[in-house]
């Protein structure tokens, strides 16, 4: 009964199968469809890799520039107004913004959006360069008038971030929303701190 039901079988196959097909032939399709699965783990693995360092790189770098820089005893020694903020909340709203705009900027290039766009690498390289230079020239230096000089150039590439990434990708256009915003904010800050 069970030799009988394998030429069943052989006979299915065979009329399934151009006769043109060679045993390598059939060989290399089982091996195909085996090693698929294998692919998408090696793509899923790719695909954390690059999450992790699009979002862990601007962080780490940003925490950087807070420890080397982000004492901030000139803004700390000011008479500030009540609703300026305090250090620390310059220092989270910091952290936030760069993971923000990193997870954006992942999102922009897993949608092929640096390719697609080519502006849109360079325009969050500039802003990643610009977050980073405003701890050091306001907090440290104590240079308000060039602090907002940054902030609203900053406020600018933000911007055109926004524009560039919403093309590609609607999630990431909403990362950047708070980021805009407390660049916003920031400014304000530093435009009061020229006349402190």
């Amino acid at each position: 009964m069970a030799s009988s039901q394998i030429l069943h079988n052989r006979y299915k196959i065979s009329k399934t199968i151009p006769s043109t097909t060679t045993p390598a032939a059939l060989t290399t399709t089982t091996t195909t469809t085996k090693s698929k699965p294998v692919d998408k783990m090696v793509i899923t693995k790719s695909t954390f890799r690059s999450l992790a360092f699009s979002t862990i790189a601007p962080l780490i770098l940003t925490i950087t520039i807070i420890f080397l820089f982000g004492s901030g005893s000139k803004y700390r020694a000011l008479a500030k107004p009540f609703w300026f903020p305090p250090l620390w909340l310059i220092h989270l709203a910091s952290l936030g913004s760069s993971f923000s705009m990193g997870l954006a900027a992942w999102l922009v290039w897993a949608n092929g959006g640096f390719h697609a766009y080519s502006n849109a690498l360079p325009l969050y390289i500039a802003q990643v360069s610009l977050s980073v230079i405003w701890d050091p020239l306001v907090l440290v230096i104590g240079a308000a008038w060039l602090g907002l000089v940054f902030c609203v150039i900053h406020f600018g590439t933000l911007f055109a971030c926004y524009k560039t990434f919403k093309k590609v990708n609607p999630f990431a256009k909403e990362l950047v929303k708070p980021c805009l915003a407390w660049m916003g904010f920031l400014t304000i800050v530093n435009y009061k701190l020229v006349y402190l």
